[in-house]
């Protein structure tokens, strides 16, 4: 029985076929051998994103230090390649001389990782990531991988798939960068107005409990002048929440702060995030996003991270 990827024995002349789809035939066929031939490899990936140069090169830096290479595998059961280091350099690429800032991801030993272009015995995995700025609001990113052989030291390129999971890891960090800094925003904002219309009724409540004037009534006589005041109605007014007392309790909604032994701040609501710097126990923290496991806190001297749920605890 012929195979069902086998080609038809029924064929069509080609001068029947007329010559556009002549030609486009033999571009198709030129396309397919460009692809058997491997030509497809060693492309890399360039991208152009929506981000200043400084919150790229942050990302970028958590990623290189993520110990992890995504888009290969050493083995079957394997989702990605472990054990990388962030390096300054390395002999897998030749030196780059196009601008930007470089960055390389290694990951010596590796075990015939899968996505290179004929692989085989174990060598040194490589990944290469370029940060070219592009005015202020915009950044390129490159991304180039590469295997090269310990023993024979011939370099195999990347067919494009650790190129494209390094960029996605990427892009979900830059997307939740730039949702913290939008929810930052708007919950300052949200607190700001909170504040004002806190302040409004206080106000209100005060010129409501103020002393008024008292009416009086004259009787005037020869020899006196006596004032009748209204009767008091024996009620009193329940004492407004004062603005210190209001205060405490916004200090104990928003505010936390680190439990012992410290705790650090990280750049990104991830684990593997960098660290920003680590905080002593009791400093005091506001929130401004609130997350299932993180907390996006603003510090006293102004600086925004992310800490987890778990490092705060609320003040007394």
């Amino acid at each position: 029985m012929r195979s069902r990827y086998q080609s038809s024995s029924k064929r069509i002349p080609l001068g029947g076929l007329g010559v556009p789809l002549l030609l486009a035939l033999l571009t198709a066929t030129t396309l397919l051998a460009r692809e058997k031939d491997g030509s497809q490899y060693g492309v890399g990936l360039i991208a152009n994103v929506p981000f200043p140069e400084s919150e790229v090169t942050q990302v970028i830096q958590d990623v290189v230090q993520n110990g992890i290479i995504r888009g290969t595998k050493e083995y079957s059961k394997d989702e990605y390649v472990q054990g990388a280091n962030a390096a300054s350099s390395t002999r897998a690429f030749k030196e780059w001389t196009e601008g930007g800032k470089v960055f390389y991801k290694i990951r010596e030993k590796a075990i015939d990782p899968r996505n290179f272009k004929d692989s085989g015995d174990v060598g040194t995995l490589a990944v290469r990531y370029v940060v070219q700025p592009q005015g202020e609001k915009n950044t390129i990113i490159r991304i180039d991988a590469v295997f090269v052989e310990e023993f024979r030291r011939i370099s195999h390129p990347s067919n494009g798939s650790v190129e494209s999971a390094e960029y996605k890891d990427i892009h979900d960090r830059l997307d939740a960068l730039n949702l913290m800094k939008t929810e930052t925003a708007e919950a300052l904002q949200e607190k700001q107005e909170h504040q004002e219309a806190a302040q409004k009724k206080v106000d209100l409540e005060s010129v409501a409990t103020a002393p008024q004037p008292v009416a009086t009534a004259q009787v005037t006589s020869d020899t006196a002048t006596t004032e009748i005041l209204p009767p008091d109605s024996g009620t009193k007014a329940a004492p407004p929440q004062s603005l210190e007392d209001h205060v405490k309790e916004l200090k104990q909604q928003l505010e936390r702060r680190v439990k012992t032994p410290g705790a650090p701040l990280k750049s990104a609501p991830f684990h593997t995030a960098s660290v920003l710097k680590t905080l002593p126990p009791g400093s005091e923290v506001l929130i401004v996003i609130l997350t299932p496991y993180w907390f996006g806190v603003e510090t006293h001297d102004g600086q925004h991270g992310w800490m987890l749920r778990d490092d705060l605890e609320q003040l007394p």
